[in-house]
């Protein structure tokens, strides 16, 4: 009897704060500062490397008692930057070759995403996270570390762009390209205030 009045107890509560519009579960939502966050990129070719920005557009992360347990991030594709060449060296001409069909194709896919899917604390401040990240429409879970210190997080990624269909340069795809490859897997490095 005491075991289905403590059941019943349990159901009003839950069904007050779901009507209420509230979550019993959901832990504490911090925004990002998208403005003091920053989304580096660097991509491989045979000889060599470029570097860039992209923008956050917007993102959170989730904490239950200071602890990491979920975070969704949307970054503005149109936004993406070449920091390694000057002006009239080719940076125009390599940001507008990143936003084609051939890479990106931001004028159809003008954001991505990135939402955790697990997270597993590995020690005090860090955390093995899965996630769905999204790009050109593609949606594929993707693994990483990210530390967590006060209001600041740190990540580092590796993407492997073939899975988003973006087939350009690749050797795997044609081995015609010799010093002209570009290698599948780009790093993005994160950092968050918030």
């Amino acid at each position: 009897m005491k075991k289905n009045i403590l059941s019943a107890v349990f159901a009003i509560v839950v069904a007050t704060a779901a009507t209420a519009g509230v979550n019993p579960i959901d832990g504490e939502k911090k925004a990002i500062k998208t403005s003091e966050s920053t989304v580096t990129w660097k991509g491989y070719k045979f000889a060599g490397s470029h570097t860039g920005k992209i923008a956050l557009e917007s993102g959170e992360l989730l904490f239950d008692d200071d602890k990491l347990t979920g975070g969704a991030f949307v970054v503005d594709m149109t936004s993406i930057t070449v920091e390694d060449l000057k002006a009239g060296e080719g940076k125009e001409k390599l940001e507008g070759h990143l936003k084609t069909a051939d890479f990106f194709g931001t004028e159809n896919h003008a954001t991505s995403k990135l939402v955790f899917t697990s997270v597993k604390a590995t020690g005090k401040n860090s955390y093995d996270v899965t996630g769905d990240l999204t790009i050109k429409g593609i949606t594929k879970a993707v693994t990483f570390d990210i530390s967590i210190y006060g209001s600041k997080a740190t990540a580092t990624l590796k993407v492997d762009r073939t899975n988003y269909d973006i087939h350009y340069g690749s050797t795997n795809f044609t081995d015609t390209l010799k010093d002209k490859a570009i290698y599948d897997e780009f790093d993005l490095v994160v950092d968050l205030q918030f």
